[in-house]
Parts: structure tokens; sequence; C-alpha cells
């Protein structure tokens, strides 16, 4: 038992490495790409800290060279599920027992980790895995992972240290209980920042989970596991499962201890999920919560005062970094008919210095998509473009898959502001362009608003301040996260907490204190130094 009110470190964003020709990170990492390009792994689920193996493997490769082996990974089956649910459940006393400054010492040294002696393995992992350059993979599984542990801990201590008020003779207290069940982490495949934080933040608050990584990003999720189980995390407080979605959901939603899911993924998935929850809530012990980041249609408006240089920057970054498999990647932009001839000048001049290829390369700009099913799906966006009346291909259009999942940066120029690449979420390198009249500001701020159900990320870029002001108020509901003069990505853990409403999810903004709260079921007490012994009141005596 310990006695102390503890303060814990200060957090703070760790330092972006710039991987610059001469750099002992360009050095390291490069070292590490070629070691791990010469093995080939297996990789095990994790369950009650035991390695779990089957029957059947599933090879991993690299997006970029499809024909190169990283390794493979064993599938799991419903027993699997089960399995993970048990090993949960049966520490969840003794984890939620442990003293809160514990839980927090245990994931300060995994961001330690990270960002020291972890920080090339888990770099390469992610830029092999998936196809990350090494700027966007340094952003995000060293620098992003590690900011949300710390500032994770930070928060923690903020919420207990949030207390009522208390009158004379009274003290009144409240208790931040974790949940009385399991929480079901669903992450996805383009953050391996995000795959980390959807365990860890509710394990951290001192919940038992049971996590199911996209099969995309494995190959970096079994680091992030080695990570967790060195910085001392006890065997069952989360559980790493490779299941196929349906199985692991069937199970995991209708069980009676679920207690909430931590998910990120499409608006689809996420529907069926919460049906799925609403279906059987009747079988639930508690009403579960459910925290989900979805989908995102993201725009970037220019009034007809934006700087046509920082405009044209913002939407080679915002659309093309990552090869736009980010949810608030800039995949839709409106344009000032008098800004639209220079604005495509830079823009094409940029774009042609552009290079697509290998991450290993670090030339390259860009690597390849996820997959081959993204790939064939944006494929057949790009060729409709080309096919539909009033959709003209300014750049770009062209893709291949021989050896790599490959998309040339494609930008689309649409008559109709409607049209499909202006609503509907391609996850992809492909950015749509409308151009409008100089004078329908207005009438423009209304189209922005009303044309994708999304309401993840936006940019509006003006000198005018007047404008800057009407579209604020004009686009109040359309982003959670929203900038001005400035891409519309890049959100920084304590900086700009992350999320959106209406159909990019629940708006819980992660790398804040909000997200933590959704983990705790708080409970309040009052104790009472001098209790009443007669039950009658003043006003109850005669005149």
């Amino acid at each position: 038992m310990y006695s102390g009110f503890y303060k814990v470190p200060q957090p703070y964003n760790e330092p972006v490495k710039n991987y610059a020709p001469g750099s002992p990170e360009r050095k390291e990492i490069k070292a590490m790409l070629a070691a791990m390009r010469s093995e080939v792994v297996e990789i095990p689920m994790v369950i009650g800290g035991k390695r779990i193996t089957t029957d059947e493997k599933i090879r991993i490769a690299p997006p970029h060279d499809i024909n190169h082996t990283l390794g493979y990974f064993y599938q799991g089956g419903a027993e699997h599920v089960h399995m993970a649910i048990e090993a949960a459940l049966s520490v969840r006393r003794q984890w939620q027992s442990l003293e809160w400054q514990d839980r927090a010492a245990i994931f300060l040294k995994a961001a330690d980790l990270v960002s020291g002696p972890y920080r090339a393995k888990i770099n390469a992992a992610t830029m092999l895995g998936q196809s990350k350059t090494v700027h966007q993979a340094e952003i995000d599984s060293a620098c992003e992972f590690a900011d949300f542990l710390r500032f994770n801990v930070h928060y923690m201590a903020q919420i207990y240290g949030e207390q009522p008020i208390s009158s004379p003779g009274i003290w009144n207290r409240m208790e931040y209980r974790p949940m009385e069940g399991f929480i079901y982490a669903l992450t996805p495949f383009n953050f391996t920042a995000i795959a980390a934080n959807l365990p860890s933040a509710p394990a951290l608050m001192g919940n038992v989970v049971v996590w199911k990584p996209s099969n995309t990003q494995i190959y970096s999720a079994r680091v992030i596991m080695e990570i967790f189980e060195e910085a001392g995390l006890p065997p069952g407080v989360i559980n790493l499962i490779f299941v196929p979605g349906p199985v692991a959901g069937k199970i995991l939603l209708q069980h009676p201890d679920f207690v909430g899911i931590h998910f990120t993924g499409s608006t689809e998935v996420f529907k069926k999920i919460w049906k799925a929850i609403g279906d059987h809530v009747a079988v639930h012990n508690t009403y579960p919560k459910i925290v989900g980041e979805t989908g995102g249609k993201d725009f970037v408006l220019a009034h007809r005062s934006a700087d046509p240089r920082a405009l044209a920057t913002a939407l080679v970054r915002g659309a093309f970094e990552y090869q736009g498999q980010k949810c608030s990647a800039a995949s839709r932009a409106y344009i000032p008919d008098n800004l639209w001839p220079e604005v495509k000048r830079l823009l094409l001049e940029d774009l042609q210095t552009i290079k697509v290829g290998p991450v290993e390369d670090f030339t390259n700009f860009m690597g390849a998509v996820i997959d081959e099913a993204s790939f064939d799906k944006l494929a057949g966006y790009i060729d409709n473009a080309k096919k539909d009346e009033g959709v003209e291909v300014v750049f770009g259009g062209t893709y291949d898959k021989s050896n790599g999942y490959f998309i040339q940066p494609t930008v689309l120029q649409v008559q109709d502001p409607m049209y499909i690449t202006m609503r509907e979420e391609l996850f992809g390198p492909v950015l749509t362009i409308y151009v409008y009249p100089e004078d329908q500001w207005t009438e423009t701020l209304e189209l922005v608003d009303r044309t994708s159900n999304y309401a993840l990320t936006g940019a509006v870029f003006a000198k005018d301040r007047y404008a800057i002001e009407e579209a604020n108020v004009a686009l109040t509901n359309a982003a959670g996260n929203y900038y001005i003069n400035d891409k519309p990505t890049g959100a920084v853990v304590g900086q700009q907490p992350f999320g959106g409403a209406r159909a990019s999810g629940t708006n819980d903004k992660s790398g804040s204190y909000l997200n933590l709260l959704r983990w705790v079921s708080p409970r309040t007490i009052k104790e009472n130094f001098n209790p009443p012994i007669d039950y009658r009141y003043p006003f109850m005596e005669e005149a």
C-alpha cells in the first residue's frame, strides 16, 4: 500500500527525427530494414501471456513488394476468442486492484521503450508492413505512439484529481472505477499509434482488453505487444488475437461481460457493430460504452484571398502523404476561379516531382496502397472518372500492381460538385477539385457543409479575416478537427485532440482526457462525520 499524492512526469511531444543523409537515425533505420527483410517471422497470438499458434498460417508481404515474404501470422477461430475473454476476465480483479501509479509506470516505461531502444524496430515494421515512408512512420509509430502513452498518463492523473466539493461535516469523493467486464479494441491498419492506443488507453484506466488488429497491421502489432510486455504489462491484461472480424464480433459483442468497444475503421463496419450491440443489449450486464472513429470525406476550402502557394502545398501533403490513407486526408477541394490557374500550375509543378515506389528508397514521397482490394477499388473509381463526362484528369490516373499496389497521385477536376468522388470516401491518393465562382463564397460554404455525411476534418484557406469568421460559423458542424490555413492532417496528441461526428464517429477525442473518461464508471462516495440522530426537522415544531 502506498501513501502520497503522486505527480506524474510532465508529458511532452516526442521530437521528430529527420533521417537526413548522414544522420545516426538514418543509418540505424537502414540497418533495421535490411535485418527485418532478411528474416521470415512467424507471429502467434498472445492470450494470457502465452504464444498461441494454429494450423492456419497467413502470409505477410510488403504492399510495395508483394513477392517478398516478411512472415506469417497464425489465424485463430472462435475458440481463441473465448480463450481471450477468459484470460482477460481471470485477471480483471487483480489488474483493477493494482495501484494507479503502478499502471502509469508500465505505460510510461513503454513510452521510453518506443522512443528509445524500439524506435527503429517499430518504425521499420510500419514501413515494411504498411508501406509508410520513414517520415510517415516516424511521426506515427514512434512519436505519436509515445505521445499517447505519456499524455494518457497525464490525463489519468488529471481525471483522478477532479473531485467534488464538500459541505461542513461531509467528505465527498469521486472514485473512477474501471469497467465491470472486458473492452474490445478493434484497430485499423493505417496508424500504428492508433493500433497501440485503442487497447492501451482502457488498460491504463484499469480495464482488461481483447485486441483484434487489422490483418494488414499485424506485422507491427507484434512489436507493439513486445513493447507492452517488456514494459511489465501483466499477462491477460491485453490479449492479442488474429481472428476474422465477423467471428470475433459475434462472440465478443454478445458476451454478458462485454462492456465497451474502442474502434477505428470504416463507417459501415461501425454501424453493424452498433446494431449488434443494440440487438443484444439485454444479455449485457451493463450498457456497453461505444467509442468509434470512422471515415471522413475531408475538405479543403479556399477563399479568393488565399495564398496559392500555401494552398497548393497543403493539397499535395494533405491528399497524398501516406497515399491518402488517412482518415483525415484531403479528398475534396473547393477553389475559387480567380486562384485556380495559379494553384493548378503549382500543383502540377509539385506533382511532377513526386516519386512513387518502395519506401526503403528514401527519395520516394509515396509508397503503395495497403492491399489488392484497396487497389482494385481505387482503380475502378479512376477508370470511371476517365469515362465520365464533366470530369477531367488533371494529373495521374495511372496505376500498376505487378510488383506492388502502386497508384500515382491523381487529381480530378469535376463540373458537378456532387460527383461521386466529392461525396464518397475513397481512402487513397485521389483528390477531387471543384472550381467555384469567386463571388459565390457563401453559397460554397453551404455546399461544403451539405455535400458529405462525414464530419471529421476540414481546412479553410483565406487571408480575409471576415471570410475566415464566416467559414468558422457556417462549418461549425462540418469537422471535428478544423484547420485555418493549414492542411487537414497531422493532429498531434495534446495539441489537437482527434475525432469527428456525424458519420465520422462518436467524437470522443483520442489524445485528450475526454477519451479516457469513457473507460471508467464513476462512483460518488459521501461520508458524514456527524450523522443526524433525530428524524424531526425544525419546521415541524409548533409555534
